[in-house]
């Protein structure tokens, strides 16, 4: 039979009709998954997930992006609520209690309680590694009232309290109490802790989660989309850490739109490249780091402290800060001046080569300094580090200091810094603050329970130090305790313990075109608080506006 047209346009509208009908079924049981807005960052290394063990910078964003704390820092100084919604203080500031936000999920589903924090605050405290230091020695005992209310109980007044409590990122304790396994060193009751699932895993409430984790090569995090925050409207669905610095790497990945903000470290001339790129732009913003020359006092000769005066004298700072990282201020003393607490009276030094000449006539070494090798250690993963190691090594022997210059890796600088034997001479170290005070670089950087860790080459170890330390810090009165910053921060100056060389301008090249960076946005958008200028759930990604550059 032959059909005619009207017939043949009945079928192939019946056709057309399944047709329609058989992909509308598909998409309903198999939707297009939507676009994932990825971020990608590079960091000197791939950190320590664990946040009872680290405490540099990779380690601090990652924890800001994994866990809650109790309170967040406000880029004012102050502390804003966060998992807790209210709390209450004693009179003679020993009895801290926090009213806890309900409902908030960890990423296994189970709702977080005052247990978990108390579970969390006695972790770090027995682990003893990282920001235990802000907590050993003043929390005397932690007690859950109730699901919902958590007090702490300290041994003295603490003055800053209230601001460390944005270093104690709260752990799901029946997670990590799954995970136990023996270790390497043991916790009666609990074998490792925790700590070795810990490296490559979560036990967080934060806004995401570990979603892959590559020992030294990168760490994947997904969006928890049960978070009991906001997200800004474009942020990441995805994050990708990179642990590397190479620029040659580095502007590849730019370049390709492969990352979209990367690391502090890059050198000078890779950060002018990457600004020619279309679309990026470089972000500069003082966030309370200070690039010091971190000097053993308990080695020959630079435990005389007229030897160190000697090369504090003798370097050019103003040269530093001209050429090899243009346009960071010269630190004066150890407290970056974006800080609460930091005294603009502290004296600075200047090259004066008159100066140093006579410091060195003083040096019980003067008549053999010349005999002695200045051995500086450089961190591999900065490039710039190196030519500020040299430039050193030229200003020291124009008075005739020698000075052995050395490439090292962060990890070994991080090794060898854990015992006074194998500590070099120098290190140089960018330390930023733990919180935001005056105090938090003063007793990471000087007291001695800072001693083997990576933020103190300098082997203090100076009782008179630690007690007035631990007395600005007992200070309740903020008044009281910013001038007993300040009497220890002439103090160190005096010592010379390190060399104080400049404040550090964080600079990232970023993809500025579809990454909305609000660090980038202006001096009162940053957080001096180390790794909170990286909060993602903050930072928007616009991927139609990616498109149009790829």
């Amino acid at each position: 039979m032959k059909l005619g047209g009207r017939e043949l346009a009945i079928i192939a509208a019946v056709i057309i009709m399944i047709i329609i009908v058989a992909v509308a079924v598909v998409f309903i049981q198999y939707p297009i998954a939507p676009e994932k807005r990825m971020l990608r960052w590079s960091e000197a290394n791939v950190p320590e997930l664990d946040p009872a063990i680290g405490s540099d910078y990779s380690g601090s964003v990652s924890y800001v992006n994994l866990y809650d704390t109790l309170v967040y820092p406000a880029t004012n100084g102050t502390s804003l609520p966060h998992l807790a919604t209210n709390w209450t203080i004693s009179s003679d500031g020993l009895n801290w209690t926090f009213n806890l936000r309900q409902g908030v999920k960890f990423h296994d589903g189970s709702e977080l309680t005052a247990e978990d924090v108390v579970f969390s605050m006695e972790r770090i405290i027995t682990v003893g590694r990282g920001y235990s230091y802000l907590f050993r020695g003043w929390v005397n005992q932690s007690i859950a009232v109730g699901n919902y209310t958590v007090k702490f109980v300290l041994n003295k007044s603490y003055g800053p309290f209230l601001t460390v409590l944005s270093r104690l990122y709260i752990l799901n304790k029946d997670l990590v109490m799954e995970h136990l396994q023996p270790g390497l060193i043991n916790f009666p009751g609990y074998f490792d802790y925790g700590t070795g699932w810990l490296l490559s895993h979560d036990a967080g409430s934060g806004p995401y989660k570990v979603k892959d984790f590559r020992k030294e090569e990168y760490v994947v995090f997904e969006k928890f989309t049960d978070y009991w925050g906001t997200f800004k409207p474009n942020a990441p669905d995805e994050l990708k850490l990179y642990g590397i610095t190479v620029p040659t790497t580095i502007r590849t990945m730019v370049t390709n739109r492969e990352l979209e903000i990367t690391d502090q470290w890059q050198t000078v001339e890779n950060l002018d490249v990457m600004d020619q790129i279309t679309g990026v732009d470089i972000a500069s913003f003082p966030a309370g780091s200070v690039f010091f020359y971190m000097i053993h006092t308990r080695k020959p000769p630079t435990d005389d402290i007229h030897f160190r005066k000697a090369m504090a004298y003798a370097m050019n700072y103003t040269a530093v800060v001209t050429i090899l990282f243009p346009g960071c201020p010269i630190a004066r003393g150890p407290i970056p001046s974006i800080l609460p607490g930091f005294d603009p009276t502290v004296p600075r030094y200047e090259m004066n080569l008159t100066k140093a000449h006579q410091e060195l006539a003083l040096s019980k070494y003067a008549a053999n300094y010349t005999q002695y090798e200045i051995e500086v250690h450089w961190c591999a993963e900065v490039p710039d580090e190196e030519r500020v190691a040299n430039l050193f090594a030229e200003n020291m022997a124009a008075v005739g200091i020698d000075v052995a210059v050395e490439r090292t890796p962060w990890l070994t600088m991080i090794d060898e810094m854990a015992h006074m034997e194998t500590a070099p001479h120098i290190e140089t170290i960018f330390v930023a603050p733990h919180y935001a005070e005056a105090g938090s670089m003063l007793e990471s950087r000087y007291h001695s329970k800072s001693t083997t860790t990576w933020e103190q080459n300098e082997w203090l170890l100076n009782d008179t130090i630690d007690s007035m330390i631990e007395d600005a810090i007992a200070t309740i009165n903020q008044t009281e305790r910013f001038q007993k910053y300040s009497q220890i921060q002439h103090l160190i100056v005096e010592m010379c313990p390190s060399i104080f060389m400049f404040e550090q301008l964080e600079k990232h090249a970023y993809q500025s075109y579809y990454v909305d960076w609000y660090a980038a946005e202006g001096i009162e958008y940053v957080n001096s608080v180390m790794g909170y200028n990286l909060d993602f759930k903050n930072i928007e990604v616009d991927i139609a506006k990616k498109k149009e550059l790829t």
